[in-house]
């Protein structure tokens, strides 16, 4: 026990590395006193299946306070953005005097190049909320006498998120910026324009004409983001998803005692306790003939068709909520295909309210999906709703049950 108790981290993890040496450590840490245990565990191992021993993952209860209000930031997975590159510099006319030559011939220098407009995938954002409407490059500098070039312009990098596709006005993909570091050079800038000096011959000793720098390019580009989020929040308007939204993560949606919708998507992240984060989408409320594009439908849908997997929220407490689920079920149907055949699961929301009991046993009869009653206001129900969450985010990337990889499991899994 002794041994044990002065026994720091670097020794420890120098000693336990492999799989088979890490499991019955773990083993004789619990036997430990709790507090030794605790920060042995946490001071020196980050292995979900040592701290958990097989048990499926919990969704960490946020302890940090949040602030009052709503918040003004959302996410943004569309834009359309107008590039402009950088023009290159004018050359220079200019004739080189000494004191003891006066006509010591042409000195005008070139002018510097104009910058790129570039396209960066990298995993330091997650959205393009960022990114301006309108990007534009520096220009090239001036070429001087003295035969002094111009400074070539530095390309003006836009980091995007990784996944994000690139699209011209037309719908045609430019670009699929897939892996990180990845570039796409969305506008070239100008060359800079020769100045005098490169025009001296023998012919032409001294030449009176110099080059305009070229002009930059310019398009523009819709971007789009391949993934937005692990779970998308389906539902009507007022169905409770902002709320609920707020009751599982940090996320603040604005929320209010009035009928409203959402405009603009939220993300919110949901922890759990072997160190896994799910994105969890609040999407603007959908309505009858969405796919028509009515009340900015298409945009709407759009933003589901970007979550790996949907929870539709029903509002319990009207008259018949099934026939939303079936209205709900029809406008992904009409709008894609493959968006109907996701993976789904029917969070009944308000079920505080008394009349909502008696349509969630009509509503059981109705329909064979999964259904998950909660209140998200009144917090009922919500550990097994982020359970739900958890075991589709495992379908998803391929894990199982415990969090830990189907298609490489380690010979000395635990039991």
């Amino acid at each position: 026990m002794q041994s044990l108790r002065r026994l720091g981290t670097s020794s420890l993890l120098r000693t336990i590395i492999r799989i088979q040496d890490i499991l019955p450590s773990c083993q004789a840490v619990h036997i430990l006193d709790p507090s030794i245990a605790y920060e042995i565990t946490n001071r020196s191992f980050h292995n979900a299946s040592c701290l958990y021993n097989g048990q499926a993952a919990v969704a960490l209860r946020h302890r940090k306070p949040k602030a009052q209000g709503a918040t003004n930031q959302y996410f943004i997975d569309m834009k359309q953005v107008t590039v402009i590159a950088g023009n290159g510099g004018d050359g220079a006319i200019s004739f080189l005097h000494l004191w003891a030559n006066e006509f010591a011939g042409p000195d005008g220098g070139d002018g510097g190049s104009g910058g790129h407009v570039i396209f960066q995938a990298s995993t330091d954002v997650n959205n393009l909320s960022h990114v301006k409407t309108i990007l534009s490059a520096p220009h090239g500098e001036k070429g001087q006498n003295k035969d002094c070039f111009g400074k070539n312009a530095d390309n003006f990098v836009v980091n995007v998120p990784v996944g994000t596709i690139v699209r011209s006005l037309e719908g045609k993909i430019v670009a699929d910026l897939g892996n990180v570091g990845m570039m796409f050079i969305a506008a070239r800038g100008g060359a800079g324009g020769h100045g005098n000096a490169f025009f001296k011959s023998d012919i032409e000793q001294s030449p009176k004409i110099s080059e305009y720098g070229a002009k930059g390019e310019s398009f523009q580009y819709l971007l789009e983001l391949r993934s937005m989020a692990n779970i998308g929040l389906i539902g009507l308007p007022n169905a409770g998803k902002s709320t609920l939204l707020r009751a599982i993560s940090r996320a603040r949606p604005k929320v209010a005692p009035y009928p409203f919708t959402t405009l603009k998507p939220h993300v919110g992240m949901v922890q759990y306790n072997d160190y896994e984060q799910v994105a969890v989408a609040d999407l603007p409320g959908l309505i009858a003939d969405s796919h028509k594009n009515r009340g900015l439908g298409i945009t709407f849908l759009k933003h589901a068709e970007r979550c790996a997997a949907l929870l539709i929220v029903l509002d319990m407490s009207m008259d018949e909520p099934w026939e939303d689920l079936e209205l709900l079920q029809y406008e992904l149907q009409q709008f894609s295909k493959q968006l109907a055949d996701r993976p789904v699961v029917v969070i009944a929301n308000k079920m505080d309210l008394p009349e909502s009991q008696e349509n969630l046993n009509v509503l059981k009869e109705k329909t064979q999906l999964q259904i998950v009653p909660i209140s998200a206001k009144m917090g009922q129900n919500l550990s097994t709703l982020v359970a739900e969450i958890r075991m589709l985010y495992n379908n998803e990337t391929g894990k199982d049950f415990y969090g830990q990889d189907r298609n490489k499991r380690d010979e000395h899994e635990i039991v």
